[in-house]
């Protein structure tokens, strides 16, 4: 499922990609639809590491504090995921990479996923198990 899920996007998202740029390209120019995607995706690089840092920062305070750091790590995915992203070549990735960097999409994704795992756990599709080193 998830093989062919990755198999279609990296086969479809690029075609996709590239039909974008081409329509962008037919509206504003050639320098334009470059300079936007160059523009993109250093704003977008410059914003995710931000955002990284101080997400490092709040991970390393709730360790401090003897808290779990988990939606913060989820977080850090997330904004990690947005960085490829967003200097991936590319409008659609760009969009969804900027997405990524906003922290109420982040807590709806991380609401959304945690739903879904404790649904798996109800349904005895999913276990929680400990690690022994």
């Amino acid at each position: 499922m998830i093989f062919s899920i990755l198999l279609v996007l990296f086969i479809a998202l690029p075609i996709v990609e590239l039909g974008v740029l081409l329509r962008v390209n037919e509206s504003i120019g050639l320098l334009n639809t470059l300079a936007l995607v160059v523009i993109t995706g250093v704003v977008g690089a410059f914003l995710a590491r931000m955002q990284g840092l101080m997400v490092l920062d709040a991970i390393r305070r709730d360790m401090a504090e003897g808290r779990m750091p988990a939606p913060r790590v989820m977080d850090g995915v997330m904004i990690l995921a947005a960085g490829l992203l967003l200097v991936t070549p590319g409008l659609i990735t760009d969009g969804v990479g900027f997405l990524l960097l906003v922290p109420a999409v982040r807590h709806a994704i991380r609401g959304w996923m945690r739903h879904k795992l404790e649904e798996k756990m109800k349904e005895g599709q999913a276990r929680v198990t400990t690690w022994r080193w």
